[in-house]
């Protein structure tokens, strides 16, 4: 992946990125942590420990928080729109919240034990903790944008709760899949542009809508942000089978554990030949017998290899190229500062080169 974004991007360093992200988490964690404690408690300790604030014990931890990512791209929309990044700190707050409403209910939903290298609150605290300040987070995100009290932050509040819809759209998607022998490339695309590109779409604009862009200088940005989150899911997908543990804090072959429906499957399914034939037999008796975390690491490796050679690593690698790059061009058709689009173009870059 590292040959993405060479031309376009080569003017932000790697250093200046890393100074992107942590000026974005300067600005907004103070807010963010303000917003968090307006929950009742135990809910206002319980999303401290998701955000990595405390640990179990409710000791003050030192958690990274995520990369920061979304933030640093509402900020940079402001700025595109003409705004200063503080104009867009509700958005960038506000698509946090989001986020991790999402977190603590994918993660119980799909049964994932860790997240950034630590239990999950569902796994430490219960699913009813997880569900209720999942739930919370969600209300606070928009109450912290319409208590702006500006037409700017209406509008804001509807892309951020259309993008919210479709991220659960994108997740029921996810989940029906897991029971299902097939599905088609297509299909695969549209959940994975639900789940992570609307909102990633949101956070590319909503900084821009909060300094007064226009609806189609705001949608240039969404389209930014929905390719580069298809983009960054390709990437996704790709660890999630070949992913290295350390680097990704979750088990080996961890999609496949999940019988997850992702995209270097489902291109290899579609692939044709005999790799991607008996890969669709050991699905197909998969939905039969549903034990698959009775599999040994032998038989993961052994469907990995088979989608590696059906071609759906290939696929799935030349897919987030082609995804990034319909990123990029989208910038083209907004005027902004020069600087802020190389800077966006850097923050793509980052996003989708992931070695790990």
């Amino acid at each position: 992946m590292s040959a993405i974004g060479a031309t376009r991007g080569e003017n932000v360093t790697a250093t200046g990125v890393i100074e992107l992200l942590e000026n974005g988490r300067i600005l907004t964690t103070p807010v963010l942590r303000a917003a968090v404690a307006r929950l009742a408690p135990p809910m206002d300790t319980v999303a401290a420990y998701h955000f990595g604030w405390i640990d179990e014990a409710g000791r003050p931890a030192d958690g990274d928080g995520g990369k920061a990512v979304r933030p640093a791209l509402a900020l940079l929309s402001a700025e595109a729109a003409g705004a200063s990044a503080e104009t867009g700190v509700p958005g960038a707050v506000a698509v946090e919240l989001v986020h991790n409403f999402s977190l603590l209910h994918d993660d119980l939903m799909d049964g994932d034990e860790q997240r950034r290298h630590r239990d999950t609150v569902w796994k430490v605290h219960g699913p009813a903790q997880a569900i209720l300040v999942g739930d919370a987070l969600f209300a606070l995100a928009n109450e912290l944008l319409l208590e702006q009290g500006t037409v700017d932050a209406g509008r804001a509040t509807r892309r951020l709760t259309t993008a919210t819809r479709k991220l659960i759209d994108g997740q029921a998607q996810d989940i029906s899949f897991e029971h299902r022998e097939r599905v088609t490339v297509q299909e695969c695309l549209e959940m994975e542009g639900n789940k992570t590109g609307a909102l990633l779409a949101c956070a590319s604009s909503i900084g821009a809508v909060l300094g007064g862009a226009s609806e189609s200088d705001a949608d240039a940005l969404e389209e930014y942000g929905y390719h580069l989150g298809l983009a960054f899911q390709a990437v996704d997908d790709l660890l999630g089978i070949w992913g290295d543990p350390a680097a990704t804090g979750k088990q080996t072959w961890s999609d496949l554990r999940q019988r997850k429906k992702s995209l270097p499957v489902v291109a290899a399914l579609a692939a044709g030949g005999s790799a991607s034939e008996r890969l669709g037999e050991l699905l197909a008796a998969d939905a039969k017998n549903p034990e698959t975390g009775a599999f040994s690491e032998e038989e993961f490796a052994m469907r990995a290899a088979l989608i590696e050679e059906a071609g759906g690593r290939e696929w799935t690698s030349q897919e987030a190229r082609r995804q990034y790059a319909t990123a990029i061009a989208a910038l083209d058709k907004m005027d902004m500062p020069e600087q802020i689009q190389r800077k966006l173009v850097g923050l793509a870059d980052f996003v989708v080169v992931r070695e790990k």
